[in-house]
């Protein structure tokens, strides 16, 4: 399940899912791609939400932005999300694919909304892909976190000129889930755990090596079974 960035759409990333299908390797992988629409405002019958931080304009988001990097965040927002992300999760089990071979991830605050619900869902899945994200309500998600939060393996990729969601955020939000969380480095032999991988010359987007990586890194994760 691919979680859409700050005012895109599920169809954003159905170019990188259709070249991933491609390939022999992964076209036993099923693809979800939602929308933030689904968090509809029922009352207007108004799509998208204002995002603060960009002037109130209104936008596709899965929860408001206050101030980019401020460390005000909207936690109603984004516990609102995660619950709608795991009916997500428990429609694909209900339907007969086993949690650990469900894999959450996203580009930006999508990237954000996976790891909060990735490391805070009852199930185990099989793993978590941020992008350009950093771990947001790190105040309060220690006390969410579930007994699996260590073992999942996770992939981070992040440009180093990410004028946007900085770099250092997301370095120490890595650092954070090291000491707070018990994540442990992903190695050779074993994925379970962050596999962390930081672009030169990169901003706020995904490059080719990323799409790259994270396509290695997506058959170790969920290979045919």
């Amino acid at each position: 399940m691919v979680v859409q960035g700050l005012g895109d759409s599920g169809h954003g990333w159905q170019p990188v899912a259709t070249m991933f299908g491609s390939d022999p390797a992964m076209q036993h992988i099923k693809w979800v791609l939602p929308h933030a629409t689904r968090l509809a405002d029922v009352a207007t019958d108004r799509p998208n939400m204002p995002v603060t931080a960009n002037g109130g304009m209104r936008m596709p988001s899965w929860f408001d932005i206050i101030q980019f990097g401020s460390g005000i965040e909207d936690e109603p927002g984004m516990l609102k999300t995660v619950r709608l992300l795991n009916e997500i999760i428990t429609a694909e089990v209900d339907a007969g694919i086993p949690a650990n071979r469900i894999i959450i991830g996203g580009f930006s605050q999508g990237g954000a909304m996976s790891l909060l619900t990735g490391l805070t869902t009852e199930r185990k899945l099989g793993g978590i892909v941020a992008m350009s994200a950093w771990l947001p309500l790190k105040n309060k998600i220690k006390a969410m976190v579930g007994d699996h939060a260590n073992k999942l393996p996770i992939f981070w990729g992040h440009g180093k000129d990410d004028p946007l969601i900085r770099f250092k955020w997301a370095t120490e939000s890595i650092d954070f889930m090291k000491s707070n969380l018990g994540t442990q480095e992903a190695t050779a032999e074993d994925n379970t755990g962050l596999e962390f991988h930081a672009y030169d010359d990169l901003v706020h987007s995904a490059n080719d090596k990323e799409i790259v990586d994270l396509q290695v890194w997506l058959q170790k994760a969920i290979p045919e079974a």
